[in-house]
């Protein structure tokens, strides 16, 4: 199943990703910020959606992952990692 968000429920969606859904996942660093392509375009995976607080874990028979993609119109991978990063997205800290 593929689904396109935009406007309102993108923001939505986004908002929860990065302020519910990131901090239950177990032993979180961070997403990794290396997975942007040539046109800016942004990708990374879930590996079960139980993080989100909307599914009952009792519900569910099997857990499903998902990937998901933030697509971005005339950019570069600069430019499109600063704007999630300014909009909150935990990327990995580098460490030197």
């Amino acid at each position: 199943v593929v689904v396109t968000m935009r406007r309102e429920r993108m923001w939505n969606f986004l908002d929860r990703l990065i302020n519910l859904t990131t901090p239950r996942i177990k032993d979180f660093r961070g997403v990794p910020d290396k997975a942007f392509d040539r046109q800016g375009n942004y990708s990374f995976g879930l590996t079960e959606q139980g993080v989100f607080p909307e599914i009952n874990m009792a519900d569910v028979t099997f857990k499903p992952g998902m990937h998901i993609n933030f697509v971005f119109r005339n950019s570069k991978p600069e430019l499109s990692r600063y704007v999630l990063q300014e909009l909150g997205m935990p990327f990995t800290k580098n460490e030197k």
